[in-house]
Order: C-alpha cells, then structure tokens, then sequence
C-alpha cells in the first residue's frame, strides 16, 4: 500500500464508497447535557470539564460513523478558546479518529514565512526534536495529522514547508483556494489584467506546485479548498487542477447540495471529498426519531442519508 497522502486518501474513499468528510467542530452549548453533566461530576477546572465533554462528545460521533466515512476534519478553532485544555482535546480526537482508520485534516489554516510556516508544519505534521543535541533529546508527533489546511496566500514559501514535510511522512495540505464564505469575492473574484480572476491564478499555482508531489492514484498531496456554494467557480477550478483533490465546505448547513459539490469531482467520481460539520455532528436536533441521548446515531443516520444524496450526483 502507498505511504503518498492522496493515495491513501483516494484508497479510503474507494474502501468506504463515498466521500464524505465528517466535520468535528464542537460547540459546547450544543453537547447533550448528560455529557456535560458528566463532565462536570469531578472537581476540575471549568476549561478541563469543556475540554472532557467535547473529547467524549466526538469519540461519540468517531465510534458512530468511523466504518462508514473516510475523513475526519476537526476545526481548531473551536478547541482553542478553551486554552490548553482544548488543545489537549483536539489532540486526542485526532489521536482517537486515526486510531479508527479514520484520515484526518487538522482544519488550522496556517501559513507564514518560511521559518515560521515550517515550524507549522512540523508541529501538525511531522516530529519534534525535544532536547535536540543532550543526552535526553526526544523526537516525537504533537498533533500528527494526516494534512492540514493552510492559507496559500502568502505564496510558494509559505507553502514549501508544509509540502516537504509532508512527503517525509505520507501527509498532505488543503491550500485555500475558493473559499465558501459570502464575501470571499471580494479577494479571489477580482479580475487580473490577463482577464483570469485571483482564484483562477491561484488554481494554476496550487497545480504547479503539487506536479512534485505526485502519487500513483494521479493525484498530488497539494489539495484545494474550494467551496460547494460557487458551483460556477469550482467547475472552472476543475478544469485547471484535475490532479488535485478538493476539500469541499459549503454542504449541508452552508447551503450547498448535492448537485452544487458535482463539478468538484472529476469524470471518475474522484478527485473531492465533501464535508459536513453541524448537519452530521448535531443532526440529533433537526432528525426525527433522535434525541441528545441517541446523538451518536443520529450522526450515522445523517451520514447514511449525506452518502445517498451524493450517489444521486453519479
């Protein structure tokens, strides 16, 4: 089996029969209160409670849908504001969701200068030398994704490192390319003097930086996010960068569909994976039959359902 990140992506996606990407992105007030209850039953600091319920929360929705998706993308953002506590909890998801077989994308959007950009990559990525050089030097993963998202806006340097580390490790970034967001036009829709749009340009670059990072599937471990909610902007993507794969937000709760996230793939049903975040994680609260006790369930529930709208588009 290949250790090249798109391979094993393509593997997983081929292994499941879909491509979805279940989004881990906890919100505390939304975690059935039993879970929260429970973590607030010891004596421990208002933020090691938080981070409790939401590690609990997820090795729910993991243990739930880990034998019908491939993906996994948990948002740091939403473990971040419960300080290092969080940290710790974001760390043992991704630690929990690979455990599974599950391939994870570390939804951090980094990116800076060289130096900086691969201190980032090794932290996400690769291995830290603890002690380098003394008797008591240690090398070991911190948060051992297997890909990132980055912010490619800052050009090929910022992006260097990640890419280099991650061929050292089987691993793999999703480069910001056309965002989901309402005003992400204001940036990637301008129009250069060549009459190609940022985004456009941007597509080329992704492209031309991950032709050295191919695997054998035919795809390069430079991936592109591109939102589902620019269908018109994604098709043209398509055409520029078909060995590269999509990471896909915009589905389910942003309002993009099943027939908004087709011109993502590639005539072989490959090349995206597609993800949702609420609409599986919190689907307890919108499907019929499910309560906050059942929310595991509700998940796979909603995971099922998702994996049958997407069969519609092929």
């Amino acid at each position: 089996m290949s250790n090249h990140f798109a391979d094993r992506l393509i593997d997983a996606v081929k292994a499941k029969g879909n491509a979805i990407c279940v989004g881990l992105d906890p919100r505390l007030n939304q975690i059935p209160p039993h879970l929260r209850k429970q973590a607030l039953s010891e004596e421990k600091s208002p933020t090691k409670a938080a981070a409790d319920a939401i590690l609990e929360f997820n090795k729910g929705i993991i243990d739930a849908t880990h034998d019908i998706v491939p993906v996994m993308k948990p948002q740091i953002a939403f473990y971040e504001i419960f300080g290092s506590e969080g940290i710790w909890a974001y760390q043992e998801t991704l630690k929990y969701a690979k455990s599974k077989g599950i391939i994870t994308i570390a939804d951090a959007k980094r990116n800076d200068i060289g130096s900086t950009a691969a201190a980032y990559a090794t932290a996400f990525l690769g291995e830290s030398e603890i002690f380098e050089g003394t008797d008591d030097e240690i090398i070991m993963p911190m948060f051992d994704a297997d890909s990132i998202t980055v912010n490619a806006y800052l050009g090929w340097d910022g992006i260097k490192p990640f890419l280099e580390e991650g061929a050292k490790y089987g691993k793999g970034i999703f480069a910001l390319v056309k965002t989901s967001n309402p005003s992400s036009g204001d940036l990637q829709d301008i129009e250069l003097k060549d009459g190609m749009s940022v985004y456009e340009y941007m597509g080329h670059l992704m492209e031309s930086w991950g032709s050295d990072f191919m695997g054998e599937s035919g795809y390069n471990s430079c991936g592109a996010v591109v939102g589902a909610t620019y269908p018109k902007q994604a098709q043209v993507l398509r055409r520029i960068m078909p060995n590269t794969i999509f990471l896909v937000p915009g589905y389910g709760a942003q309002g993009g569909g099943a027939e908004d996230v087709k011109p993502c793939f590639n005539d072989d049903g490959l090349g995206a994976v597609v993800n949702s975040s609420r609409g599986i994680t919190f689907a307890y609260e919108k499907l019929d039959g499910f309560d906050e006790k059942s929310y595991a369930e509700a998940a796979r529930q909603a995971c099922l359902n998702m994996k049958k709208d997407l069969e519609t588009i092929f």
